[in-house]
């Protein structure tokens, strides 16, 4: 679930686009049920064609101008007939999307009704039977236009992981082009006896197929090729690690790129990372024994994650840009959760791969690594890390050591909501002596840690756990989706 403030931020971003399209519809205000079950099924449509994650349709909005009037309609409000509109809607829609509405005040004149809409997925979205798109700005039926609705039926693709990396290759190619011994060192099982053990392995790992003769996957590719640039599908998907000279990307003074497979390479890559940060400085009261001045786990973490995660379909790489007072790790691909739900949520889109990760070890288990990144970043108290999502790629970034009065407000409230998430999933509840210990807040200045709830409740990125509770000295707090 978005918040408001992620609501309107979306919305800034919506109908900065210079015209409605196939996936955006804005209206101003309601006209009948049955246009929005039809908007609805275009939008879904139209965001299939398009690649598009997401149609939108905004009430509140001039059409034309893209002016943000605000509306008096409300979709959670309104009936059709007994029946509540959503339940109506989705109930009407062939196969059943999971369609959200959101409703918010972008300011106190204007009111906002927004529908998120997921994409077709492998056959048309339907309302009433009939399926429609947009064209322009008029809605029709898809079935006036058999390209459009080919192109939704096509959508079923094969994954990235299954698709071919290179063909026609006999067996004693397989260890040829890709590092076997690998898999089973990190596996931790013996090397087996003949070359039809390593390909029955490989086999049972989809990391190959077999076809004419034998085929190399991408997922096979991607994690031991012994050269990347062996396999033109997916050369470019090699990690780069840049080390800037500054805060700025204005001098580089060195960069490294991926050569090996993501298996191969993973643990040289993290060494030479770490070997690249500064030396922290003795900070608070935490005794270190580590030198770096970030957490070399969570760096490890993060790395995994963006290797992971990625959206293989997209362009790009993944990177790591090393600053003079931060470190940025990206991915192509926008997530399938929010970010603010990283630390309790797991959805991977690349299974096979991760799954595959995990069992070797560079990762860990489902949903258990945000965590422990940010209890690292608390430990070294370091502010909160950042999340940007931003033209279809993921960034992290995790920033070196300021003091609690160099963080300036929107820092403290995202502190503050990663420490309760923190909690929560500890089975714990955040308290103003748990946020003390987070900042290092002597006691007697306890009314800083509860100036930032209070920030940080108004903010809505926190609730209180017990709102009938009167005490303020024993409040506890959790996250807002808790």
């Amino acid at each position: 679930m978005m918040t408001t403030s992620q609501s309107i931020e979306l919305l800034n971003e919506l109908v900065k686009s210079s015209r409605e399209n196939e996936w955006i519809e804005f209206k101003l205000n309601f006209h009948s049920e049955e246009e929005i079950g039809q908007r609805i099924s275009a939008l879904s449509n139209g965001a299939c064609i398009h690649n598009q994650r997401f149609g939108y349709l905004v009430f509140g909005i001039e059409d034309e101008s893209h002016i943000i009037k605000g509306t008096t309609f409300s979709a959670r409000r309104h009936k059709k007939g007994n029946e509540e509109l959503e339940n109506w809607l989705a109930n009407r829609l062939n196969p059943r999307i999971d369609f959200s509405i959101y409703e918010f005040e972008y300011d106190e004149k204007r009111h906002i009704t927004m529908f998120v809409i997921p994409a077709a997925k492998t056959q048309p979205v339907e309302f009433l039977h009939i399926s429609y798109i947009r064209v322009g700005s008029i809605t029709r039926k898809l079935s006036e236009f058999p390209e459009k609705q080919a192109k939704i039926w096509k959508k079923e693709t094969t994954p990235f992981e299954k698709e071919i990396a290179k063909d026609d290759l006999v067996a004693a190619d397989i260890s040829k082009y890709l590092s076997t011994e690998t898999y089973f060192d990190l596996m931790r099982i013996p090397y087996p006896s003949t070359q039809q053990g390593v390909i029955d392995k490989f086999l049972e790992e989809k990391l190959i197929v077999k076809s004419k003769g034998y085929a190399i996957t991408k997922l096979g590719a991607l994690l031991f090729a012994k050269d990347l640039k062996e396999f033109d599908s997916i050369a470019r998907k090699a990690i780069r690690v840049i080390v800037y000279k500054g805060k700025n990307k204005v001098y580089t003074e060195r960069e490294q790129i991926g050569v090996n497979g993501y298996a191969i390479g993973f643990e040289g890559l993290v060494d030479w990372i770490n070997s690249q940060l500064p030396a922290n400085e003795e900070i608070g009261k935490v005794l270190r024994t580590e030198s770096r001045m970030y957490p070399e786990i969570a760096i490890r973490e993060l790395v995994a994650n963006s290797l992971i995660h990625q959206d293989l379909t997209e362009k790009g790489f993944p990177m790591v840009e090393i600053f003079d007072d931060r470190i940025e790790i990206s991915n192509p691909g926008t997530p399938l959760v929010t970010p603010e739900r990283f630390i309790d949520a797991y959805i991977s889109r690349n299974e096979k791969f991760a799954d595959i990760m995990r069992r070797m070890g560079f990762c860990e288990e489902k949903g258990s690594g945000m965590d422990k990144v940010i209890f690292y970043n608390e430990l070294y108290q370091l502010p909160p890390i950042n999340i940007i999502v931003a033209e279809k790629r993921t960034r992290i970034t995790i920033y070196s050591y300021k003091k609690l009065n160099d963080l300036d407000k929107r820092e403290k409230i995202r502190a503050c909501y990663q420490h309760a998430c923190l909690k929560y999933v500890s089975n714990e509840k955040m308290t103003n002596q748990s946020l003390r210990d987070r900042f290092k807040i002597e006691n007697q200045n306890a009314a800083i840690a509860s100036r930032i709830i209070r920030d940080a409740l108004a903010e809505e990125a926190i609730k209180e756990d017990d709102p009938e509770s009167k005490s303020r000295k024993y409040a506890s707090y959790i996250p807002f989706w808790a």
